[in-house]
């Protein structure tokens, strides 16, 4: 039986991941900073809760303390993050961001990866084929943010795509320590979910597919890259 770990999951792309494992024959842990809302997300799925939320060391450790009690853990899909954005919901832009903005999209979406996977990472290497997904973003590509024309190339953000950019960098250095494991980071797509106020034209089912293809990598699968569902993205 696999174990499943998943940050950020009492909705959006990780409650559907959650969803799709669990099918899959997946125990899958709900990982969610609000205890109720966890509760219930776990209750409608199946699934197993832990509080967790990845900025806080003690929540971090307490979970990892909880999932090593009940046997270990096999997969991480670091997949919990945030985008700062305006009142109105509007992206903050170059002229707008400020350093204690990127410092909050930061303590998320890239301390909290490392944070979560520091800690799960004994329990990971005891595992016969660790898997561990970072969910990252297309605007972390800086090909596609640097070429005119392209969806990424317009958008005028600056937090959210440095923190993801971070995330790829953090994967790959990941995957070149930790050989036996399966480390890569994957782009779901513009997926409507609360992160961007329901803009996203695609659906949670579709964007969750490539986190849940990815999650179930066997050891001859590939790590350190960077996915979408079509293939590997350019750096």
């Amino acid at each position: 039986m696999t174990t499943t770990l998943i940050t950020g999951a009492n909705k959006g792309l990780g409650f559907e991941t959650a969803r799709r494992l669990i099918a899959a024959g997946h125990t899958v842990y709900i990982g969610s900073r609000d205890a109720d809302r966890g509760r219930r997300a776990a209750e409608r799925l199946g699934a197993r809760l832990v509080v967790l939320d990845v900025t806080d060391d003690a929540s971090v450790a307490a979970a990892a303390k909880t999932i090593e009690a009940d046997g270990g853990l096999d997969v991480l899909i670091n997949n919990a993050g945030i985008e700062e954005r305006t009142p109105d919901g509007g992206v903050i832009g170059a002229a707008e961001v400020t350093a204690d903005m990127m410092k909050k999209v930061f303590e998320t979406n890239v301390f909290g990866v490392v944070r979560v996977t520091h800690a799960f990472l004994p329990l990971l290497r005891r595992s016969a084929a660790p898997v561990v997904v970072n969910v990252s973003s297309g605007l972390a590509s800086l090909d596609r943010v640097s070429t005119p024309g392209t969806p990424m190339h317009a958008y005028p953000g600056v937090a959210y795509p440095a923190s993801k950019a971070t995330v790829n960098m953090v994967t790959v250095q990941y995957a070149k320590a930790f050989p036996e494991m399966r480390i890569n980071a994957v782009e779901p797509g513009y997926t409507a979910t609360d992160l961007n106020a329901h803009t996203g034209h695609q659906t949670v089912e579709e964007g969750a597919e490539i986190i849940v293809r990815m999650a179930r990598l066997g050891p001859d699968g590939p790590t350190g890259g960077y996915f979408d569902i079509e293939g590997t993205l350019p750096w």
